[in-house]
């Protein structure tokens, strides 16, 4: 008995499998070739997996790179990054993020209570209660501010992690890298 496309269209199992197969065509042939009408709009920009076919995308803005940001006022190219460092308290929280900003090492730093960490530590897992430092500033920072990190911590193995900036507020961005230190 031959089944009908309306019936294998219907049916659970079809439409249960519908987004995966949808996600592995995305992922496989990219959106230009699915003609999927949102790219135009920007939208397939912010999409997590775009950088995998950014070359594909109808519509491309080649003003930024993955790595870098041109900055519109100086048309400098300057790296900038978005560095993580957890704390124990809200003393030294307020203290390290005063030096940071002081001292040059970034443009900016949120402070976000009431952070919980599980890890393992010495061969025991370990939950505590933290406060998170989001810091803003130039990749070329990176290792000042990791050993000015290091030398204010009490942690004998401080966070800190880097991930870049791949866009954002040109106004925002300029702003960044004049309020940070050449290097």
């Amino acid at each position: 008995m031959a089944l009908t496309l309306s019936a294998i269209a219907s049916s659970n199992l079809f439409r249960r499998k519908l987004p995966i197969v949808g996600a592995f065509c995305v992922l496989t042939f990219g959106l230009s070739n699915l003609s999927v009408p949102f790219t135009n709009t920007g939208f397939a920009h912010s999409l997590p997996f775009a950088p995998l076919f950014r070359s594909k995308l109808v519509g491309e803005r080649r003003s930024t790179s993955v790595s870098r940001i041109r900055m519109e006022a100086s048309n400098k190219i300057v790296p900038t990054i978005v560095v993580y460092v957890t704390v124990p308290n809200k003393e030294l929280g307020k203290k390290l993020a005063g030096s940071i900003v002081k001292e040059k090492l970034a443009a900016c730093v949120n402070r976000v209570p009431g952070v919980e960490s599980v890890y393992e530590w010495q061969g025991e897992v370990q939950t505590d209660s933290e406060e998170l430092l989001i810091i803003k500033t130039r990749e070329s920072l990176l290792e000042a501010l990791t050993e000015h990190v290091k030398a204010n911590h009490e942690y004998d193995v401080p966070e800190v992690i880097a991930m870049p900036i791949v866009g954002g507020s040109p106004q925002y961005l300029e702003w960044l890298k004049n309020s940070t230190r050449d290097e």
